[in-house]
């Protein structure tokens, strides 16, 4: 974390050939000659821990060139090669790393990976800087969500020892509305962290002391300007814009090297903490610093960070070490995974299928993912029915948009169906680079009759060659209640089963005026009541039959009568008696 700290090659060297064997085994593993301590930490030169090696890429520094702990690996390092994959179970208590630290490292080399894989960020690196930063959480000491308990902050940046950065964030993240700490596990600035804060552990907050925040904020930062990591120069450039200090990088070089060779998990809390002193000594300016702070971390609100802009560069003799730092540019065109549109499903969407007319008991739900997986919100789906059964969604749309909520799903209004029945298509689009779609089948089915039956009883007769003069009325119903807009065929048959058509007898009247003995465009209307049209007679007499059939399988036969109207005899007379005269 905090403080520029010098210490021993190695406790309890005795002789100057203990000494001399420690500077070659440093050497050897690429790390830095350590000197004596010489003096208070935080105070002195602020650049006696090396010299200022940044590139003019790099003008600025996500620490602000924080004070940081110089302590080195063991002289004897682990020789696991390859072991950063498969850790071991045990080890050195300086090769151990806290459970949740380790696992927020891990974590942000994958979503890195999948975002920027060009980058080939390492998770030894990130912990070869948090070692140096805050000597990684202070040895895991983080609550169960990986939050620094307490908060861990740097010293104020008050130009008295260090540099002079004043407050970029109304004391949001650093408690302190003067001037800006370096915050959290990886160190970062206000002014830093505005930029390039994440959320890796979704809870909705950007929080420099929460480890897997900090950790992929870190990560994104060293990624920077297009860098390769596995490219040495591209290495040394991302770390010096973390500081700007040579011994700096020759330090979190030794550690990112000791853990490549080897390193194991261990419980959180449990860490090695650094050997030196984490405070500094108290400064004579107003703002001391009494160690890590132990006051709560306000929430931070990456959003609306508070306070003032950063300062510009400092001006001569105003106790800055230099140029105050500027963070580089955040990418606009790398969302985090969280925020990356992964993919679309179904979210459970049941069977469409409704009668005409009525409305679809299933909804369409869609599920969408981002790139790590997780549920996504706001994202805009797009329902379209396509199909002529003339079935709309609610309002009668054939399109409508949704955006997902928190829980990711987004679900279509209700489906009307319309009258004619058949199949159609319900498609739900996510997406814009690279559209994800689903296809829903959807069935409307015809309305349908379980009975139909006659509403009269008086008997249906007409002579050869007249009309039938009184109608046939049915009426159609499902569950015993009125079937409205059942289709019904009309047909008229010689046997009583109604099997077989007939060519002769009763029949209708098509628009033309010729003789059909088929009708197959009724409908019942709103009260399942369907009223026939006339029914003519030729000349062929006997007794006829009707059948009627609805949609659903109901049927009713009805008897039709041609016969002559029957004879009557003239009534006789008796003849009139005409009246003899009397003789």
């Amino acid at each position: 974390m905090a403080a520029h700290i010098r210490r021993s090659l190695r406790k309890g060297a005795t002789t100057a050939a203990v000494a001399a064997a420690a500077v070659a085994a440093l050497a050897a593993s690429q790390a830095p000659a350590a000197t004596l301590a010489d003096g208070p930490v935080g105070g002195g030169d602020p650049k006696a821990a090396g010299e200022d090696t940044a590139s003019t890429e790099d003008d600025g520094a996500a620490t602000g060139n924080s004070p940081y702990y110089t302590d080195l690996p063991p002289l004897v390092t682990p020789d696991k090669p390859g072991s950063s994959s498969s850790l071991p179970a045990t080890g050195s208590a300086e090769a151990g790393i806290p459970a949740s630290i380790l696992a927020a490292y891990k974590q942000a080399e994958q979503t890195v990976r999948t975002t920027d894989p060009a980058c080939r960020l390492p998770w030894q690196l990130l912990a070869a800087i948090g070692k140096v930063e805050s000597g990684q959480a202070r040895g895991g000491r983080v609550d169960a969500n990986g939050t620094a308990s307490p908060p861990i902050l740097g010293p104020a940046l008050n130009g008295q020892g260090f540099a002079l950065i004043k407050d970029t964030d109304g004391g949001a993240y650093d408690s302190d509305a003067v001037h800006d700490r370096a915050v959290g596990p990886m160190q970062f600035i206000p002014s830093t962290w505005a930029a390039w804060g994440q959320d890796a552990n979704s809870d909705g907050r950007k929080d420099p002391n929460n480890i897997y925040d900090a950790a992929l904020a870190a990560g994104r930062y060293l990624c920077a300007n297009d860098r390769d990591l596995a490219i040495a120069a591209d290495l040394d450039k991302a770390v010096l814009s973390y500081n700007r200090s040579g011994e700096y990088l020759r330090t979190v070089r030794s550690w990112f090297s000791y853990y490549q060779r080897g390193t194991h998990e261990i419980p959180d809390g449990t860490g090695t903490l650094p050997s030196s002193p984490s405070s500094p000594s108290p400064n004579p300016g107003p703002s001391t610093n009494p160690g890590p702070s132990t006051t709560p971390s306000p929430k931070p609100s990456p959003d609306k960070p508070g306070g003032k802009p950063s300062p510009g560069p400092s001006k001569p003799g105003d106790g800055s070490t230099g140029p105050t730092p500027k963070p580089p540019k955040p990418p606009t065109s790398k969302p985090t995974p969280a925020e990356t549109f992964g993919s679309l499903e179904n979210a459970g969407t049941g069977p469409l299928r409704a009668t005409a007319g009525q409305a679809f008991d299933e909804r369409v739900t869609v599920l969408a993912r981002n790139a790590l997986g997780a549920p996504l919100g706001k994202v805009p789906v797009t329902f379209t029915v396509t199909g002529n059964t003339g079935t709309l969604f609610a309002g009668g749309k054939k399109t409508v948009t949704v955006r997902t909520g928190a829980d990711g799903t987004a679900t279509a209004p209700e489906l009307k169906a319309g009258e004619k029945a058949g199949e159609f298509t319900v498609t739900a689009v996510a997406g814009t680079g690279r559209p994800r779609t689903l296809t829903y089948a959807a069935t409307v089915t015809a309305r349908q009759a379980d009975a139909i039956a006659r509403t009269g009883e008086k008997a249906l007769v007409a002579a050869p060659g007249e009309k039938f003069a009184d109608a046939v009325t049915v009426k159609a119903t499902y569950k015993d209640a009125a079937a409205p807009g059942v289709a019904v065929t009309a047909t008229m048959v010689k046997d009583p089963l109604g099997l077989f058509d007939n060519d002769k007898g009763p029949y209708f009247k098509d628009a033309a005026g010729k003789p059909v003995r088929t009708l197959t465009t009724l409908t019942t209307d709103a009260e399942g009541v369907l009223r026939l049209p006339e029914i003519f007679a030729d000349d062929t007499e006997g007794t006829f039959r009707l059948r009627l059939t609805t949609e659903g399988g109901a049927s009713v036969v009805i008897e039709l009568t041609i016969q002559a109207p029957e004879e009557t005899a003239p009534e006789e007379t008796a003849p009139e008696e005409t009246a003899t005269p009397e003789a």
